[in-house]
């Protein structure tokens, strides 16, 4: 099968013939539509995740057809249409997974890091890890809902229930979850780096009240903000923009050194928090919101053999939505 391999950091994946994987017990063998790309990809083949599987086939936001069952598998079948995520994995033996948070695992296993990924023809799974994928969403369109649609669904639950929310960074997480925002009666208010007066325009066609620079402060003071964009600076910056008992979330799995601060942008029971991964029961939720509101997604989609130069373009911000590498 075709597969673009990541063999060392900061160099371009190789496109290659590689053996078709075959499915142990519990897995699914998954014949790849579409894969969508996001910031963990980058900051993968970028080196600022440490201790990839090499050689590695990246991409977590799967979506395809199982082609073959291995031994013991149960709950989906031959010809079903499916998702692969991020969280591979999990023990399902201690003390985070028998609780229902198996994104905290000591031994989770993540797709496209240390478990063969999407960027190619065919990928395993666990089938214990897959969702359902709803019918009113094509391959491409479905593909963001699988990282940027859970990981960002899970942050804005960590808001607990913020009506004026600051999304730092408006790409493939933000474009979804302002449809959310918005379905439930919130305000969206967009920031975005310096001089991106196309992704603030984007932001307010999707329905954000207020879009300006990071380092600018909202009109009004904010509920709780989500910072998208992998940049330390911001959690001050949000700190700054929240009012009491306000809640800065960090969505993202790699961000730069944060700062040191003065206590009283903390003080007055401000909270700072991270996300990590996300659980099997926040895609379940998520999959069933999704298709009600509808959740609609900008993609911009590349073929296999332009997996390289979509990356790129994600990097520099040269376009709005999620990037998706076709494979149907």
């Amino acid at each position: 099968m075709r597969a673009m391999v990541f063999k060392e950091a900061k160099r371009a994946l190789e496109l290659q013939e590689v053996e078709k994987p075959q499915p142990k017990a519990g897995q699914v063998l998954i014949k790849v539509g579409a894969c969508g790309l996001c910031r963990t990809d980058l900051h993968i083949v970028d080196g600022e995740l440490p201790h990839p599987k090499l050689p590695l086939i990246p991409g977590h936001q799967i979506v395809g057809v199982i082609e073959e069952l291995g031994q013991s598998v149960k709950g989906v079948q031959v010809g079903d249409r499916v998702g692969v995520p991020w969280l591979g994995r999990s023990c399902g033996k201690c003390g985070f997974c028998r609780s229902g948070h198996e994104n905290l695992c000591d031994q989770a296993l993540y797709t496209g890091y240390q478990i063969d990924g999407g960027l190619a023809d065919y990928a395993i799974a666990d089938s214990r890890f897959t969702f359902s994928i709803p019918n009113n969403y094509n391959d491409l369109q479905a593909a963001p809902l699988l990282c940027a649609g859970l990981i960002g669904f899970r942050a804005l639950r960590m808001t607990e229930g913020a009506k004026r929310i600051g999304f730092y960074g408006f790409g493939a997480s933000a474009h979804i979850l302002i449809q959310i925002v918005n379905h439930q009666g919130g305000e969206v208010y967009a920031f975005t780096r310096k001089g991106d007066e196309k992704g603030q325009a984007f932001a307010k066609k999707l329905g954000a009240v207020w879009a300006g620079e990071s380092e600018t402060l909202p009109p009004v003071k904010l509920d709780a903000a989500i910072i998208f964009a992998p940049v330390g600076a911001l959690i001050p910056q949000a700190l700054r923009a929240v009012d009491k008992g306000g809640i800065v979330v960090a969505a993202g799995i790699h961000m730069s050194n944060i700062p040191s601060f003065p206590y009283k942008i903390l003080w007055e029971e401000r909270v700072v928090r991270s996300v990590a991964n996300f659980t099997r029961q926040d895609g379940a939720d998520f999959f069933e919101l999704a298709p009600q509101i509808p959740i609609k997604t900008e993609i911009h989609a590349y073929p296999l053999e332009k997996t390289n130069e979509a990356l790129d373009d994600l990097r520099h911000g040269r376009f709005s939505g999620a990037a998706v590498i076709s494979l149907g």
